[in-house]
Order: structure tokens, then C-alpha cells, then sequence
């Protein structure tokens, strides 16, 4: 599903981020961003905010959260509990950062629904595009094709799935 950002959605998010530390500032005034607000002190003062600036900043402060839990998970091999913080992470896209569509939530409740999926989140911007599923290596082509047939079934559309293997990413040479 092609996405659109061009319609300044995007932009409204980060505009009510931007508003939430404006606002957080009166409490907290050495913060210079939501990365610099704890999920307690968010919690704490979250009630000051309007209702749509608590949401997304709330979203971006337990995303921190999260990307702060997820190396010694990964260090740990702990897969279950990284699939897990995949699948928070997408409740909090759809629901608090409300960047997800049908389709999206489509895709990402029959792959979590699948044997040996770990976690399944949208990836990317929103608004469409992609999600990233965690699924055990040896079951990756059958699970691509089975998340294919299922999401055809439910949405009349063929999705293009790729798979991809983790790797140390980019690292300099010499």
C-alpha cells in the first residue's frame, strides 16, 4: 500500500511532540526533548498535557523506552521478549501515534496470529507502507507465503513480502 505524507500528518505529530516539551518544560526545564523524559516523569505530568499531545509524545517517550530494552534483549538471544516490544511498539503506532491503517493492522494481526512469528509492527512513516515481522529462520519462506495467501484473503490485495536476515549492519573498514 502505497503511503502519503503529504497531506502534513506527519508533521502534525511532530508539531504536537515539539508542543508536549514546550509544555513539559514548565515541570522539567532542562529537557531539550521528549528523549530527555523518563516514562515515570512522563507519567507524572502527562496530565497537563491535551489530550492529542499526550498521546503522541506519550508514544515517543515509551519508543525510547523500548529501543533502550531492546540490545541486552538481543544480546540475550531473548527473541520472545524483543517480539514483544514489536508488537507494543505497533499498539502504540496505531493507537497513540495513530500513523497505522486497516491494512497495516491487517497484516501485522495475521502475522503475530502465526506459528513461530515473534513480533510484527509497521515499520517506516506510517500512514501505509510496510510492517517487519520476527519469525524463526527456518520458517520464513513458508511463513511468507502463508502471511501472503492470508492477507489476500482478507484484503483482496497481494502484498510483495521480502525476506531479509539480519547482519552486524555498517561498520567501518581498515
Amino acid at each position: 500500500m502505497r503511503r502519503k505524507l503529504t497531506s502534513g500528518e506527519y508533521n502534525k505529530r511532530r508539531a504536537a511532540c515539539e508542543e508536549a516539551v514546550r509544555l513539559l518544560k514548565q515541570d522539567l526545564p532542562n529537557i531539550k526533548a521528549l528523549r530527555d523524559v523518563n516514562v515515570e516523569d512522563f507519567n507524572r505530568l502527562s496530565g497537563k498535557l491535551p489530550d492529542e499531545v499526550s498521546k503522541r509524545a506519550r508514544h515517543v517517550v515509551e519508543e525510547i523506552e523500548r529501543a533502550k530494552q531492546a540490545p541486552a534483549l538481543l544480546e540475550a538471544g531473548d527473541i520472545q521478549n524483543f517480539g514483544g516490544l514489536m508488537n507494543e511498539c505497533h499498539i502504540s503506532l496505531r493507537d497513540l501515534y495513530e500513523v497505522s491503517c486497516p491494512e497495516l493492522d491487517t497484516m501485522v494481526h495475521i502475522a503475530q496470529a502465526m506459528d513461530r512469528c515473534y513480533g510484527a509492527r509497521l515499520t517506516g512513516a506510517g500512514f501505509g507502507g510496510c510492517t517487519v515481522n520476527l519469525v524463526a529462520h527456518e520458517t520464513a519462506d513458508t511463513f511468507a507465503r502463508a502471511l501472503a495467501t492470508r492477507y489476500e484473503s482478507e484484503t483482496g490485495y497481494h502484498p510483495e513480502i521480502y525476506i531479509s536476515y539480519p547482519s552486524d549492519g555498517a561498520a567501518l573498514l581498515g
